[in-house]
């Protein structure tokens, strides 16, 4: 086993941490503040071919693998969760959705614009009274000759308001039915389609959330993504790499919030030593540094599968899991290392403390990954 980065990942990971650097950790307080979602930085990041990392070349892509994501969403989170949490999303969510499932008619229209970052995209599955329970989503989508005609809404949406495009699945068939849902790409300003208003959350207050609405919108039947019934199947695929993409979101958390933790234990002095010469703040870093060590061999694990196309449920389940978990024990021991100062916003303890939760949650609760894991593992 190789467990040195390769040279693209090096060469990536130095470009991301630079344009981080500059481009992020100057504002990215500010914006966690207002809540500014700042298109202007995913733009840019297009530009680097950060918006279309797994999107093959032909179609305005980076074509690389899933090693170089993980090295991309990780650099990015160790500055700023938010930032790290929507360039994931819309790499592995609507861009990838319809990369993988779209035809080639579909791949053309939208992965250019999407790839290149000209165009943000949004995924909707989540439903105000369907988290988990995907299967029992109320959204439907009715054929009608060359149309289909949406109902309902999502809820929790990444992009909502900004996005140019969003994937959506919706019932076409019975509810519960696993078979009965479809994958649909709608467009901005298409009638009938609107967005709420922007949550006001405890963390990734940069990432924008926010509701889909659907009043009979016509959409046509050309933008249905593979086949009818194929959604749920679809999504849970999307999902499986999805966990990849949180997975690292979570361990640049979590390594952030160590750099941040090691640096101050070893600036701030009481009774006339560093704290980090203490035991007690020395044995906190150590375990710190083990549980991201034993987060990133799962999640490369995990990725090494996800680049052999071999199947990586369970694995891509115990990645997301634990390196979600792990996440927010860091986070939360770099804030008590930070003692009072880590409870204030003038250090960056406490914004890996309020993002990092998020991971426990998003793409798959940490309840829902024991599921997924158990059922492999009792096949």
């Amino acid at each position: 086993m190789e467990f040195k980065l390769t040279a693209d990942q090096a060469m990536i990971a130095e470009m991301v941490r630079t344009f981080a650097q500059k481009e992020i950790r100057p504002r990215f307080m500010e914006w966690d503040e207002s809540q500014t979602f700042p298109t202007e930085v995913f733009h840019r990041l297009g530009e680097l071919g950060l918006m279309g990392v797994l999107i093959p070349q032909q179609y305005g892509g980076s074509g690389l693998s899933y090693f170089e994501y993980i090295t991309v969403i990780e650099e990015i989170s160790k500055v700023c969760g938010s930032i790290g949490l929507s360039v994931a999303a819309h790499n592995s969510l609507c861009t990838n959705h319809i990369y993988t499932f779209g035809n080639e008619e579909q791949r053309q229209k939208y992965l250019p614009n999407l790839a290149s970052g000209k165009w943000i995209g949004a995924w909707g599955l989540t439903e105000t009274g369907t988290g988990s329970d995907a299967g029992g989503m109320d959204t439907t989508a009715v054929r009608d000759g060359d149309e289909f005609i949406l109902n309902g809404s999502k809820n929790f949406i990444t992009h909502a308001i900004s996005g140019q495009v969003a994937v959506v699945i919706a019932r076409t068939g019975s509810k519960g039915d696993s078979h009965g849902m479809s994958a649909f790409i709608v467009e901005k300003g298409t009638p009938g389609f609107s967005r709420g208003k922007k949550e006001n959350k405890l963390g990734m207050r940069a990432s924008e959330t926010a509701c889909l609405f659907f009043d009979n919108c016509r959409i046509p039947a050309a933008n249905l993504l593979g086949k009818e019934g194929e959604g749920f199947i679809q999504a849970m695929k999307i999902l499986d790499g999805g966990r990849i993409s949180i997975g690292a979101l979570a361990l640049g958390i979590a390594k952030g919030a160590l750099e941040a933790a090691t640096r101050y234990s070893k600036e701030r002095h009481q009774f006339g030593k560093p704290i980090g010469s203490f035991q007690a703040i020395a044995f906190k870093l150590a375990d710190m540094a083990t549980e991201i060590e034993a987060a990133e061999l799962l999640l490369y694990q995990a990725a090494d599968l996800k680049n052999r196309g071999v199947k990586m449920t369970k694995e891509g389940a115990m990645a997301k899991y634990y390196a979600s978990e792990v996440s927010v024990r860091v986070s939360t021991e770099a804030v008590q290392i930070f003692g009072g100062y880590g409870y204030t916003k003038d250090f960056p303890a406490e914004k890996y403390y309020r993002d990092s939760k998020l991971c426990t949650i998003g793409e798959g609760t940490s309840e829902i990954q024991k599921l997924v894991i158990s059922r492999e593992i009792l096949k």
